[in-house]
C-alpha cells in the first residue's frame, strides 16, 4: 500500500529539528506621523495693501470667512469672496488648476488647498472699501453743560457749566460705549464759602422711552418717594409682668399723626386708631392671646408717623439730645438702659435687634422721650389697677463728620452725666415683683 507522503512522518526530520527554528518577535509598528491638516499652519489674510497674520491648526472655511469679514467690516452688500493663489497652494490643487488663483468655494475646496502646505495665503476679493486706517478719536476732557432748575412754581432758572475731567473720555464709559442721550438722577449742588460744587448721579433712560423733557420733580415729590421706598416705623415691644394669673385688656390708641403698622399677636381693631388685646398675663412674662390661641413674652408692633413731621434736625438737636461714635454710642447706650432697670437679658435683646440699624452710622445722635410725649403719640391704658408704667422711647438718627461738630457741647462725656430717669420718669416701683407692670420698649431712626 502506499501512503502518501503527508500521512507519515517517516521520512520527515525529527521533531527536534523544527523546533530550532522560533518565530522572530514582532517589532512595534512606527508610529504614523500626524497629519499635516493637525500641525499648525501660518495664514496671510490680505485685502488690497493691508495683510495680518494668524495662525490656528485648520481654519474651516466658514470661519475663515467669518474672521475674514469681522476684519474688513465689508457693507452688507458688498461682493466677498476668498481665493488662494496657486503657489501658496498643495502642488496637486496646484496642478489641477490652471489659472493663478484657487477660489474658495467651500470646506472642500479649502481643504484641498492647503493638504500638505505649512503656510498659505488668502486674498479677499470684494468691492468694499478696505477697512479705515484711523486713529482713534482723542478724549473728550472739557465739554459745556447747562441744568434747568425750578426754584419755585413757575420759575425756572439756567444753569450754565463747564465739566471738566483731568485724564478720564467724558464721551465714551470704560467699554468704549458712546455716552449720550436722556439720564434721571439726583444733582446735588453745594455752595460752602468760596466752594462751589455740582454732583450728578444717575442712570441713563432706555431710548425710546416715553419721556418729557418738561417733567420736573421737587423736594416734596422726592420726599414722598423715599418715603414710599423706605417707610419709617418705631418698632414696639410691650411686656406685662404680673405677680399672680391676671385677665386684662390693653389698648393702643395713635394720634392722628401716627398709624399701627404690622403687629404680632394680629389685635382686634377697634377704631381706625385704636387697637386692643385681650390677654392673660401669667406670672413670668408670659401672654396668652386668646384670639390668635398663641402665648408670647411680649406684643411686638409697628407705629408709622406722619412724613410730613419727620424733621431729624428738630427730633434730636443739642439742646435735648447727644452724639458720638457708633463704637462709643452700643457700650454707652447698653449702661443707659442698666440704669433704666432693663435687666442684662432685655438690654441684650434690644442692641442685637437693633444692631444692624445702628452700625449703618458712623456718628449717632440720640434722645429718649418722656412719657407725656410718648403718650401724645401712642397711648396705653391697661384694664388693671394699680400699674406701674415703664416706656423707653429711643430716637436717633446718623451724622457724618460735618454734623458731629454741632454736637460739640452735647457728645458722650455730658451724656454719661445725664440723668435719663428723671426724662423717662423711672421709678423703683418699675422692679418691684409685687406690682402689676408694663414695660415696653420702643426704637425709632429718623432720616
Amino acid at each position: 500500500m502506499l501512503l502518501s507522503p503527508t500521512s507519515t512522518s517517516a521520512s520527515l526530520p525529527s521533531q527536534a529539528f523544527w523546533g530550532k527554528f522560533k518565530p522572530k518577535s514582532k517589532e512595534p509598528e512606527p508610529k504614523q506621523p500626524p497629519m499635516a491638516v493637525a500641525r499648525p499652519r501660518l495664514l496671510t489674510l490680505a485685502f488690497g495693501e493691508m495683510e495680518t497674520l494668524r495662525m490656528a491648526s485648520s481654519f474651516p472655511s466658514p470661519e475663515l470667512m467669518a474672521i475674514a469679514q469681522d476684519w474688513t467690516k465689508p457693507p452688507p452688500d458688498a461682493v466677498f469672496n476668498l481665493r488662494v493663489p496657486v503657489e501658496y497652494a498643495s502642488i496637486h490643487a496646484a496642478r489641477l488648476v490652471a489659472g493663478p488663483y484657487i477660489y474658495l468655494t467651500g470646506e472642500d475646496s479649502y481643504q484641498i488647498a492647503i493638504m500638505g502646505v505649512q503656510g498659505i495665503r488668502v486674498e479677499i476679493v470684494s468691492d468694499a472699501p478696505p477697512p479705515p486706517d484711523e486713529p482713534p478719536p482723542p478724549p473728550v476732557l472739557e465739554m459745556p453743560g447747562t441744568f434747568n432748575l425750578e426754584l419755585t412754581p413757575g420759575q425756572t432758572v439756567s444753569l450754565d457749566v463747564t465739566l471738566n475731567s483731568d485724564e478720564l473720555d467724558m464721551s465714551r464709559m470704560e467699554d468704549g460705549t458712546l455716552v449720550d442721550g436722556a439720564f434721571w438722577g439726583k444733582l446735588d449742588i453745594v455752595h460752602s464759602g468760596d466752594t462751589h460744587s455740582l454732583e450728578f448721579s444717575g442712570t441713563r433712560l432706555p431710548p425710546g422711552e416715553d419721556y418729557s423733557p418738561d417733567m420736573l420733580i421737587d423736594h416734596r415729590v422726592m420726599t414722598k418717594l423715599a418715603t414710599v421706598a423706605k417707610p419709617t416705623a418705631a418698632k414696639c415691644n410691650l411686656t406685662i409682668l404680673s405677680p399672680a394669673v391676671q385677665y386684662c385688656d390693653v389698648v393702643l390708641t395713635f394720634s392722628s399723626l401716627w398709624k399701627p403698622g404690622i403687629a404680632w399677636p394680629p389685635p382686634e381693631q377697634v377704631e381706625e386708631h385704636k387697637i386692643k388685646y385681650f390677654l392673660r398675663v401669667h406670672p413670668g412674662g408670659a401672654l396668652e392671646h386668646f384670639e390668635s390661641e398663641m402665648v408670647s413674652t411680649a406684643l411686638y408692633y409697628e407705629a408709622i408717623p406722619d412724613a410730613s413731621m419727620m424733621d431729624p434736625n428738630n427730633f434730636i438737636a443739642p439742646r435735648n439730645g447727644f452724639a458720638m461714635s457708633f463704637r462709643d454710642f452700643i457700650p454707652h447706650l447698653m449702661n443707659v438702659l442698666d440704669q433704666l432697670g432693663m435687666s442684662l437679658h432685655a438690654r441684650t435683646a434690644f442692641i442685637n435687634n437693633n444692631m444692624s440699624a445702628f452700625s449703618a452710622h458712623k456718628n449717632i445722635a440720640y434722645r429718649f422721650l418722656s412719657p407725656g410725649k410718648i403718650a401724645a403719640a401712642i397711648d396705653i391704658s391697661v384694664t388693671t389697677e394699680p400699674c406701674v408704667f415703664t416706656r423707653l422711647f429711643l430716637i436717633f438718627r446718623g451724622l457724618n463728620d460735618d454734623e458731629v461738630g454741632m454736637f460739640a457741647g452735647a457728645g458722650e462725656k455730658e451724656a454719661n452725666a445725664h440723668n435719663w430717669r428723671e426724662v423717662v420718669g423711672w421709678t423703683e416701683h418699675s422692679k418691684d415683683p409685687e406690682q402689676f407692670r408694663v414695660l415696653e420698649t420702643s426704637v425709632l431712626e429718623v432720616t
